[in-house]
């Protein structure tokens, strides 16, 4: 029998090192984001995987470390930002 949930294909494929593919339909259900949103982050970076058919597919592992560096760099941001800020206003003052 061929198993049939996100999860249980991950703990079939964990031991052997591997990590489920996800097709664009399958992204979008378990992160809850729209078609543009992946497109999105698509011509953001995100990892994809072409297929010889030419279909894309998404490593779930490759994806979520992906999103983990931009939360990661969109903090480095903010706070490159902030310091900006608060050198405009103390030489302001």
């Amino acid at each position: 029998m061929a198993t049939k949930t996100l999860a249980d294909r991950t703990a079939q494929l964990a031991p052997l090192g591997h990590a489920p593919l996800l097709k664009q339909t399958e992204l979008l259900a378990y992160y809850g984001i729209s078609r543009w949103t992946a497109d999105e982050w698509l011509k953001a970076g995100c990892p994809v995987e072409r297929l010889p058919s030419g279909a894309r597919r998404f490593r779930l592992d490759a994806v979520e470390a992906w999103i983990r560096e931009q939360a990661e760099s969109g903090e480095g941001r903010q706070a490159r930002a902030e310091k900006s800020r608060q050198a405009l206003a103390a030489r302001a003052s």
